[in-house]
């Protein structure tokens, strides 16, 4: 029951307000041509961020201590995670591209705004992972954490792709333990997305890297809270080959050679 509440409320919230927060966006110039040459407003996805803020805020006095501790570890991954993606979304030159790219530069003293969200992302990461409990998997859990967070992102290449990709990991998760206070507390951010997913779908808003890596980081923790270390680990090696398989080849133009794959990449969209 507490699951479809929050999901409900994550749902409601967002659906309240985020023609409001587009509108805001669009207003303050922050804008781009969309595959149509409309101009849509970029960073939308804020609003799983305020969806979450707003419905913790209303359930934290009615909800026990073990709900209250991870509502305050979740805020802070979502605040965090969707700040660096806002930073990108803002200030971001795609000059340099990929992790890779990214770390390289970094490297050789040149700091760009994905060198800053992957360092960024990799010390919220490792603090995230410390509050998990067991520190001897605090390297463990920091990988899977800032690892989902980027794999979500490289799925947001095409409207819409990376809302279905988190709701269908949600989903899988949500099968396998439903009723967790883990799976209760992201169920916000799914119905939040839920709420939003037909504007990003249509064209008429993208989510960018502030969207894509609040729904990484929610599935971050997710797993980091309800996995065993074997499965995490199995989980971690499958996120390290699928960054690998994306600095070699086109995720994009797989999806579209493939039948089946291209019909549920369009799905919705139009």
């Amino acid at each position: 029951m507490y699951t479809a509440v929050f999901f409900a409320g994550g749902w409601l919230f967002c659906r309240l307000t985020v023609k409001a927060v587009m509108n805001m966006i669009a207003e303050a110039g922050f804008v781009r041509p969309n595959y149509r040459g409309d101009e849509i407003p970029v960073g939308a996805g804020l609003v799983f961020f305020l969806s979450a803020l707003a419905v913790y805020t209303a359930a934290f006095i009615f909800l026990p201590d073990d709900f209250q501790y991870k509502i305050f570890s979740n805020l802070l991954a979502l605040a965090c995670f969707t700040l660096l993606g806002l930073i990108d979304d803002v200030w971001g030159s795609r000059s340099v591209t990929g992790i890779k790219g990214h770390l390289l530069s970094l490297c050789r003293g040149r700091l760009t705004t994905g060198g800053l969200k992957a360092a960024g992302g990799g010390v919220m990461g490792l603090l995230l992972a410390a509050s998990a409990g067991d520190w001897t998997l605090i390297p463990l859990n920091a990988l899977i954490i800032a690892l989902s967070v980027n794999s979500i992102n490289l799925m947001d290449l095409r409207p819409g792709r990376a809302g279905k990709v988190f709701l269908l990991l949600w989903l899988v998760l949500l099968a396998a333990m439903p009723g967790r206070v883990e799976m209760i507390l992201t169920a916000v951010v799914a119905g939040a997305l839920m709420a939003y997913l037909p504007y990003d779908m249509k064209a008429r808003a993208m989510m960018g890297d502030t969207g894509a890596n609040a729904l990484g980081a929610c599935l971050g923790m997710a797993v980091v809270w309800l996995l065993e270390t074997p499965y995490k680990v199995v989980y971690l090696l499958l996120l390290i080959a699928f960054h690998i398989f994306t600095e070699k080849y086109s995720l994009t133009r797989i999806i579209a050679e493939n039948r089946l794959l291209n019909y549920l990449d369009e799905l919705g969209r139009g």
